[in-house]
């Protein structure tokens, strides 16, 4: 939630926080606020895409400390928006901010963007290293002071309310967590930080009740506070003025000290409370004290929490099912199950109990359509599988429930024979140019593949799913079987994205790609010991010599804007195809993200090999460098391609049909389509070599 200039208070008076020593316990972790601080304080790339194998190298290196130092985590993640709604303003200003910076990023100035794949890198990379990790249903807040007062361990965050939660463990800010300092003798390692506790805050302010905080916290303004609240009470009490550099050396932020001042004369809450409902008068007094009365809840902590049983248990049931959105109640366990343990996006949860999506802003070129408009025909099939009902069940009339969910304004009706039938819709916000657009979608299976539904997903066939996994993405069903297993999926929507970007991308970038492949295999292959390039120099050699071409932060080279916003589309087709795929009980292997995308590096490769550089003489030293190139650039632009083309043209054209731009999307061809900038070819100059049907039939052979 956030108390709104708490943070900064906070931090600029150190006497509210003490010196810590932290080793041997258990530390609860925001994971959202976690991946942000690592991101942004790193000085990672954010304007070519992002760089997610040094981003998890990072990620790595955090943990690696905390076990230094005997430091137990368990990391809990944001799930999908709140089901009361009540943030979805604030939620929709804040894409409509990350819009603006994105495009300043992609003009050279300056903003902070978390490049898309990043949330995925950090689950992916927790995965591997075996920390526990749980997806919440909505935010995590709650959820994660909860835990750490009952275990009586401190969390580690970087957001305000926790300046508010009275937690016998404390706080640990972001900002003062030392983990790439570890210090100390080796049987007595720590981690320096520093600690806050209400106690000792509420001791700087006359010993005011600390009860007194949840209140202080709303009216003071936090996400969902409304502003009118706020101003109208400031407006209308005259704090007593904190002279500077008073007796506790406070710096002053005359609003917030001054109100705690003030609030400091109160016994109680309820006494603070019906003050502040006089101040705040008006013939709405009843409906003010019901709605600070329910905001003053979201900082009463229940005395044990859902989650402790889910990480302690060995086999984790679902944390609690208590208190679910309507819409998720009837869903299967296995569904549940996988959003807990953050095996499914949190984008499932959003299109389950809203029908609506923020699609995250990316740099890319504002004067084009939405990197997204690439991936719409895959996000539609999402919506297909998690909303379609069977014909039986969507003839039915809604009932009341279902329309008190907004059921009844997301459905399209059509007649058929067999009656009328609702065909399920998702409001999709997206940009348009500099702007936040609400775009309406229908939920769309290919008429190609075979119809499935959310409650039989599990007990389909890996057959079936793979079928319907690579129906959306317009890939014929054989075998890629020179492919490494970790390649196919990133190959299938290699493959997808060259027939649905708009405009189409040059050889130069496409090798860049395919050489991006090369080194993240390189490199994920030389890290284990089990494999046969484990430590070897020639591989080693190739993956530098590549490596050396990144654009590196402090080079004056600019954004090459037609290669960002191509390579923008590609990672949304990665982002909703990987969410595609887990929906699907994986009927792919995911792709590790971290070796298969690397921003400053294809943007640095695509500019050596458009300067003359050859991709051969890039992977020379090292035999099977060059083979494995060989072999994704046969099976994406080969000779192949042509006879697949009239084998399965019918089905290739009919499937061309149906991801059709919509909306926007059409008006937007007209100007993509005489954009020649770098990285983009034009209608003039489509690819002569086109990319090959792709076959998959029985990937545990890849």
């Amino acid at each position: 939630m956030g108390v709104h200039g708490l943070t900064s208070f906070v931090e600029g008076n150190h006497q509210f926080l003490t010196e810590m020593r932290l080793r041997d316990c258990r530390l609860v972790i925001d994971g959202c606020s976690l991946y942000f601080q690592l991101y942004f304080k790193s000085g990672l790339d954010q304007a070519r895409g992002g760089d997610y194998d040094l981003f998890a190298v990072l990620v790595r290196q955090f943990f690696a400390a905390l076990s230094e130092c005997a430091v137990q985590p368990y990391v809990v993640v944001d799930g999908g928006m709140d089901q009361t709604d009540k943030k979805f303003k604030t939620l929709q200003e804040r894409t409509q901010s990350k819009i603006r910076e994105a495009h300043s990023l992609s003009r050279g100035s300056h903003g902070y963007i978390l490049p898309l794949l990043a949330r995925e890198v950090f689950k992916q990379v927790l995965f591997e290293l075996g920390v526990p990790l749980v997806q919440c249903i909505s935010e995590a807040d709650f959820e994660i002071a909860s835990l750490a007062k009952q275990w009586g361990c401190p969390v580690l965050t970087n957001d305000s309310d926790f300046f508010i939660f009275d937690l016998k463990g404390g706080y640990l800010p972001f900002s003062f967590f030392q983990w790439n300092n570890v210090s100390g003798k080796s049987a007595e390692r720590y981690i320096p930080a520093r600690h806050f506790t209400v106690n000792r805050f509420c001791m700087h302010f006359n010993h005011m009740n600390k009860q007194l905080l949840p209140l202080f916290a709303v009216i003071t303004g936090n996400d969902y506070t409304p502003g009118k609240i706020t101003d109208i009470f400031f407006s209308r009490v005259e704090f007593e003025r904190v002279p500077s550099g008073r007796k506790s050396g406070r710096s002053s932020s005359p609003r917030i000290e001054g109100f705690l001042l003030w609030l400091s004369q109160f016994a109680n809450p309820a006494d603070a409370l019906e003050m502040v409902l006089v101040i705040l008068g008006g013939q709405q007094k009843g409906n003010l004290r019901a709605q600070l009365s329910t905001r003053l809840k979201d900082y009463q902590l229940p005395q044990n929490s859902s989650l402790a049983q889910y990480f302690l248990n060995p086999q984790p049931a679902l944390p609690d099912t208590q208190g679910l959105p309507v819409a998720l109640v009837s869903q299967p366990e296995w569904l549940l199950k996988m959003i807990a343990s953050g095996q499914l996006s949190s984008f499932v949860l959003d299109v389950l109990v809203h029908q609506k999506v923020l699609l995250v802003a990316q740099v890319e070129n504002s004067h084009l359509a939405s990197s997204h408009m690439t991936s719409l025909s895959i996000r539609k099939t999402i919506y297909s599988l998690l909303l379609d009902k069977p014909k039986q069940e969507s003839q039915m009339p809604q009932t009341s429930t279902q329309k008190g969910r907004g059921q009844g304004d997301m459905t399209k009706h059509s007649q058929g024979k067999g009656g009328l039938f609702y065909t399920p819709c998702v409001d999709e916000y997206d940009r348009h140019e500099l702007n936040l657009k609400k775009n309406t979608v229908e939920a769309h299976q290919p008429a190609s593949v075979p119809q499935l539904y959310l409650t039989a997903i599990d007990k389909a066939s890996a057959q079936v799913r793979l079928q319907v996994l690579l129906g959306a993405l317009g890939v014929m069903e054989h075998i890629l079987q020179p492919l490494p297993s970790q390649l196919c999926l990133a190959v299938c929507v290699t493959f997808f994205w060259m027939n649905n970007c708009k405009p189409k991308p040059t050889q130069p970038l496409l090798q860049a790609i395919l050489l991006g492949f090369v080194y993240g295999e390189l490199s994920w292959r030389r890290t284990h010991p089990n494999d046969p390039l484990f430590g070897s120099k020639a591989s080693a050699s190739v993956c530098q010599r590549l490596s050396q071409l990144r654009v590196n932060p402090g080079q004056r080279r600019g954004l090459d804007l037609g290669v960002a916003h191509l390579l923008s589309q590609w990672q949304s087709c990665m982002w909703v195809t990987m969410f595609l795929n887990q929906l699907l009980c994986f009927p792919l292997p995911e792709p590790q993200c971290a070796w298969v995308f690397s921003g400053s590096l294809l943007h640095g490769l695509e500019a050596a090999i458009r300067g003359g550089q050859q991709s051969e003489s890039l992977l020379a030293g090292d035999p099977v460098a060059p083979q494995l190139f060989s072999i994704l650039q046969e099976a994406l632009t080969g000779p192949a391609a042509s006879a697949n083309k009239s084998r399965g043209g019918g089905q290739r054209q009919t499937q061309q049909r149906g991801r059709g731009y919509e909306g926007r999307g059409r008006s937007n061809r007209g100007r993509g389509r005489g954009n020649r900038s770098r990285g983009m070819a034009s209608s003039n100059s489509a690819l002569d070599n086109r990319f090959q049907l792709l076959t998959l039939d029985d990937w545990q052979q890849c």
